[in-house]
């Protein structure tokens, strides 16, 4: 017996319409995928984020035919809409805020009188930002002949994905490859609940309407110290509050993560390492208690704030995707498994990025897109995941490639150390922006270069080189005998390659 359903799809497809009454009850027309002709492809992308929109591109560009399936309004996912790109705004901006409010300017020479805060014009150059990028991708589609799709793309068959459209149709594509590309959320912590008002995600944060007098900060990791920077510097008290015992969350070695926390309590920021946070009540004057103790258990402690920010990382977006329907199991950690071909255990189906094992990172997610539509062309598939460099784009910023010294105690593996603080290099002095340092680590016998990390202004530009010598497999001779122009920053760069090969650098 068909189901109401089923009736309505037959006498759609019929190109009849139903009765304005069935027994008395008036009746609506109902809109299903018959009203759309399926469209045929042979890659269709769910998710348009830096992976999927990246992929998409690379695949008509490889002669695919490609549709890319993206459920909210605008193309470029959490990054450019609510992540990376927005956030750099808000980092940039307040950081010359914090230049010409402070003192800075002042020092140089520049003084300037009755400085203040338009907040609303602020997020409006931020917003304007978005809308450029955004709006980017969409030109780069039909540039490219992507065809996009905008609805929730869900996988219905081993070569179907169908995508539930904004004005409550439906849209079938009958794909010979499917690249799942759906990214990540955030992570809600237990028991707090967001309202993107007070008790805020890393969203909300990007777009408080006032600056709070005081935020606490759940999370000291990567998305933690940049939004506390931020708020930071546009004149809140911010304290961050982190389980683990040090900041800028993991990967980042441990004498680059006391130096960068030394700097940013330096700038007003405060932290409570080791703490666990247990619980958040709003009171009647619109504040909130935050009770926190610390994580190796002790005496209760009750913080207060305006606003609380919630950042303790991000899940992949991996639920409601109908991967079950064609026996796709994710592991314990919510990720889709797949092999080195980004294959799933469906030959057909694929995916990349934040769904995937590896860290949450967009230009991790870029390469992963690019090398997973080339192997579905018959090239070639490899990516060095210790080549992916990682950036905190705080002022100073911090910026690491490769492994860190704990990681290489731990694995056994002779190594070196050359280190060159910016204090000495000539660009620092003169741009009066002298903290951090360069640290390179090398392997003893063979001076090949094993890790680079970076603490100091333009960090996330120059990590850029370590990244580059590292996949050519360089020595830290290599670099320390490539001519760098002078007075660059980069130069310390190459001092600290020059201490880990010879020993001694020149100019410290």
């Amino acid at each position: 017996m068909q189901t109401w359903t089923q009736l309505y799809r037959t006498v759609a497809t019929r190109g009849q319409h139903l009765p304005c009454k069935l027994h008395g009850a008036t009746v609506l027309s109902v809109r299903t995928y018959a009203d759309k002709a399926p469209i045929d492809a042979d890659v269709t992308v769910v998710g348009s984020g830096p992976g999927g929109y990246v992929a998409a591109i690379k695949a008509a560009q490889l002669g695919f035919k490609t549709v890319c399936v993206e459920k909210n309004a605008t193309l470029g996912g959490t990054c450019l809409n609510v992540g990376c790109i927005p956030s750099k705004a808000l980092l940039n901006n307040s950081y010359l805020f914090h230049l010409a409010h402070g003192k800075d300017f002042e020092s140089r020479g520049i003084e300037i009188q009755g400085i203040s805060l338009n907040l609303e014009k602020m997020m409006a150059q931020k917003s304007g930002a978005v809308k450029a990028l955004t709006g980017g991708i969409a030109h780069l589609f039909k540039q490219n002949k992507v065809t996009h799709v905008n609805g929730f793309g869900m996988i219905t068959g081993k070569n179907q994905v169908t995508a539930k459209t904004v004005d409550g149709g439906e849209q079938v594509i009958n794909t010979k490859n499917i690249l799942i590309a759906t990214g990540s959320e955030v992570t809600p912590f237990p028991g707090i609940e967001i309202d993107e008002d007070i008790v805020v995600s890393s969203t909300g944060a990007l777009s408080l309407k006032k600056v709070p007098e005081e935020l606490i900060v759940i999370g000291a990791g990567v998305i933690g110290v940049e939004l506390g920077s931020v708020w930071q510097r546009l004149g809140s008290k911010v304290t961050a509050v982190e389980f683990l015992g040090h900041v800028g969350g993991m990967g980042i070695d441990m004498e680059i993560s006391k130096n960068f926390q030394r700097i940013l309590q330096k700038q007003g920021m405060k932290f409570k390492l080791g703490t666990k946070v247990m619980g958040a009540t709003k009171r009647p004057d619109g504040k909130i208690d935050v009770a926190v103790e610390a994580a190796a258990g002790g005496k209760n402690e009750t913080l207060s704030c305006d606003v609380l920010l919630v950042c303790i990382g991000r899940r992949p977006y991996t639920q409601n995707l109908g991967l079950e329907s064609v026996g796709i199991e994710l592991d314990n950690r919510g990720r889709i498994p797949i092999n080195n071909r980004f294959q799933t255990k469906v030959p057909s189906i694929y995916a990349i990025g934040d769904v995937v094992a590896g860290p949450m990172l967009a230009h991790k997610a870029e390469d992963e897109g690019i090398i997973c539509v080339e192997g579905m062309a018959g090239g070639a598939v490899h990516i060095d995941y210790n080549c992916v460099p990682s950036v905190i784009y705080t002022h100073p910023e911090v910026a690491w490639v490769g492994k860190n010294e704990e990681q290489l105690k731990e694995e056994g593996v002779p190594f070196k150390i050359g280190k060159f603080p910016f204090a000495a290099n000539s660009r620092a002095k003169t741009n009066a922006d002298t903290d951090g340092l360069v640290k390179i680590l090398s392997h003893k016998d063979t001076d090949r270069m094993l890790g680079a990390h970076i603490l100091g202004s333009g960090a996330g530009e120059m990590i850029n080189e370590a990244a580059l010598a590292m996949e050519y497999g360089a020595s830290c001779e290599d670099v320390a005998r490539v001519c760098h122009a002078h007075p660059t920053v980069s130069e310390a760069f190459r001092e600290a390659n020059l201490a880990a090969s010879f020993g001694k650098a020149i100019n410290f």
